[in-house]
């Protein structure tokens, strides 16, 4: 029996990316748009796509999406990020493993990552991978601040197809987005009592570069390559001032 769908889009202020990422899971036999109070058009535009949408106010990434789910009509669910666009083959694969998932509860798909508009193709980015195709009652977000995954009772396949991954929009866009990630990283450290030590805040940004343009070949991807490894070691020393930040206004 082929399974219905609800995608979930969560937002904030996404008025330049909502009309496409819509357009790009218009398979789902529900779409819902979780929009986190955008100042921007973006609910504007959602409403005139003729999706559903609802608005809550954002706490974090687990939450928000959970929620979402808790209001999907249908058992399986796709969660799109806005900057996400799913090509026509992932497309037709999607629509081929629904007509009859078995016992598999989850798929997991790999992203192509675009940064400077550029294909990134090494620094660990090959290998990134997300589930977003799952079934409601056997997947749940772990509760993480950022960079949540899935809770998942059953088996979990692959597609062969790529999410294209659009996370880039410019230079301050992309340094806020990873100074926020470090924000919840660092509140995430401190709840769990970890503390900073010399280690920590000295050498493992340096070791984050050398890992991701070294060990992972990033600078095999040019100018783009140095620049995210150089981004994603700031954004692992930033985590750190911040947590070392927590802990001193406690006194």
């Amino acid at each position: 029996m082929k399974q219905k769908i609800t995608a979930i889009i969560p937002t904030l202020n996404e008025e330049d990316f909502i009309e496409d990422a819509i357009g790009s899971v218009s398979f789902a036999d529900e779409i819902i748009v979780v929009d986190s109070f955008s100042t921007d058009k973006t609910v504007e535009i959602a409403e005139k796509n003729k999706v559903r949408v609802i608005q809550r106010k954002f706490d974090n990434f687990s939450n928000q999406k959970n929620y979402a789910i808790s209001k999907a009509k249908n058992d399986w669910i796709y969660i799109l990020d806005a900057d996400e666009r799913i090509p026509v083959e992932l497309r037709q694969e999607i629509l081929n493993a629904m007509e009859n998932p078995n016992d598999i509860v989850g798929f997991n798909i790999y992203r192509k990552f675009y940064f400077l508009k550029i294909k990134i193709s090494y620094g660990g980015w090959q290998a990134d991978k997300v589930i977003r195709l799952f079934r409601r009652d056997r997947c749940e977000y772990n509760g993480n601040l950022v960079h949540e995954t899935i809770n998942f009772n059953g088996a979990i396949a692959t597609f062969k197809s790529k999410i294209d991954h659009y996370s880039y929009r410019g230079y301050d866009h992309y340094v806020n987005k990873l100074n926020l990630y470090a924000s919840f990283q660092a509140q995430e450290l401190y709840e769990n009592k970890k503390r900073v030590n010399v280690f920590l805040i000295t050498l493992k940004p340096p070791f984050r570069f050398f890992v991701h343009y070294v060990i992972r070949r990033g600078f095999l991807d040019g100018y783009p390559g140095f620049i995210l490894a150089t981004l994603h070691a700031f954004g692992v020393f930033t985590r750190y001032v911040k947590l070392w930040l927590l802990y001193k206004n406690e006194k």
